[in-house]
């Protein structure tokens, strides 16, 4: 296995995580944490980096990645879960998502324009330069990992170091929402990433992208997936501080409402109109190389799934999905997929510890089976929450219940039902000591 191969890899991660969101939570949390920026970004960091790569690490011990993780419910539900993982974080919202995102905040930054016409032709230029970059599987390694990441990177380099010699820190007051606990605040942030969930699909783009290069060795391609995810979690850190920190430095007498209208502020203080081009080039290369990255997920999974269709024909249905889908608009897309990201985060989080406490405590399926049940009739409830349908009975009884007003509710009760899982199968003696590694 070449080192080169994997760091590589490495940079491919880190773009296929470094999506437009990625590029606007740290910048606002900056500014709005004020005097608790150290605290608050330290939480972001813990849930949109550590949690993403303990999932990768989760993804390469097992023999196959997200399937693996879900059978061990239920075959059944594996399949069924892995699904709709793919089309959730893939065709129905993080592709369109991404695209929208380049053209909102990337192309109309540069070029002022209005109108059905220009996001149509947009997309159909993006998607078909998505296309040509997905469509050979093992060249994404070196597209994504040799080229689209440096160029991404060194964009990125020029503003950071421009804002570091030009803006001053100076004292801030943090908003009202990071007076108290700045580091759960940070922690939510986060958390509401999503980049757990995405981090399923993406470990197993990795390991393929490995045995692509001829890595064969489950050893080894569990090694470089580790190291992969390493140099991902060093990048997305570093640029978190420094996005975080432009934020939190900005000097602005008007009012600016979220991370996008931070960036490209600064980015006109540094360099003019030229800033806006840079910013425009940072957000379409982000959202590029994370569309490259969830067709080849979505293709390669569902290639497996239902070989009927060649890996090459799904890459041209889930460009095709994305292109149709882009073009119904941002907030049509976030109607259709906000409650399904809604059920199935608890429940992929849930999964991605059980599958890693294994390795220290043995498998047990009532472990499995509780948790994962628990945290469904929570992530229920909150997706009927989506939909404004309340059941006062059962909200009482949750409002009490350790974090429910920061949408953690479901930690506690989900960790219990682990736990007396657990124990169940302990008193059978069914817990099995797995040499899955």
């Amino acid at each position: 296995m070449s080192r080169k191969n994997v760091v590589f890899s490495g940079f491919m991660l880190f773009s296929l995580f470094f999506g437009a969101g990625n590029l606007i939570f740290p910048p606002f949390l900056g500014m709005e944490s004020g005097s608790h920026f150290v605290a608050a970004i330290a939480g972001f960091i813990l849930t949109a980096v550590f949690l993403p790569f303990l999932a990768i690490i989760s993804v390469s011990l097992s023999n196959n990645g997200l399937l693996s993780i879900g059978e061990r419910v239920h075959p059944v539900f594996g399949v069924v879960f892995a699904i709709v993982i793919y089309m959730s974080i893939g065709a129905l919202y993080g592709i369109p998502r991404a695209s929208n995102v380049a053209y909102e905040l990337g192309f109309m930054q540069v070029v002022h324009v209005e109108g059905w016409l220009p996001l149509l032709l947009f997309s159909v230029v993006f998607f078909g330069l998505t296309y040509a970059l997905s469509i050979n599987p093992k060249k994404i390694i070196d597209l994504v990992g040799q080229f689209l990441t440096p160029a991404l990177l060194c964009v990125l380099t020029i503003l950071f170091v421009r804002a570091f010699f030009t803006f001053t820190y100076m004292d801030a007051p943090a908003s009202e929402k990071y007076q108290s606990n700045a580091f759960l605040k940070g922690f939510l942030e986060g958390y509401f990433t999503m980049d757990a969930v995405a981090a399923l699909a993406f470990g197993i783009v990795i390991i393929n992208g490995l045995k692509d290069k001829g890595v064969t060795r489950k050893k080894d391609l569990i090694k470089g997936t580790v190291l992969a995810g390493l140099i991902a979690a060093g990048g997305l850190i570093v640029v978190y501080l420094s996005l975080g920190w432009i934020g939190r430095v900005l000097p602005h007498d008007k009012p600016l409402l979220n991370g996008a209208e931070i960036l490209v502020f600064a980015s006109q203080q540094l360099f003019g109109y030229g800033g806006n081009v840079l910013f425009g080039v940072i957000v379409i290369l982000a959202c590029l190389t994370t569309c490259v990255g969830l067709i080849n997920a979505c293709a390669r999974f569902f290639n497996e799934i239902f070989p009927r269709f060649s890996y090459k024909k799904y890459v041209l249905i889930f460009t095709i999905i994305g292109l149709l889908f882009t073009n119904f608009g941002l907030d049509m897309i976030l109607q259709i997929a906000t409650p399904l990201l809604v059920f199935i985060y608890p429940i992929a989080i849930v999964l991605v510890i059980l599958s890693l406490f294994q390795h220290f405590v043995g498998t047990s399926r009532k472990m499995y089976i509780c948790s994962v049940s628990v945290a469904t009739l929570f992530a229920l409830y909150d997706v009927l929450a989506t939909f404004n349908i309340q059941i006062e009975a059962v909200h009482y009884y949750f409002t009490l219940l350790p974090l429910y007003g920061n949408g953690l509710g479901w930690t506690v009760p989900t960790l219990l039902a682990a736990v007396v899982g657990y124990v169940l199968d302990i008193r059978r003696e069914a817990v099995v000591y797995s040499s899955e590694i």
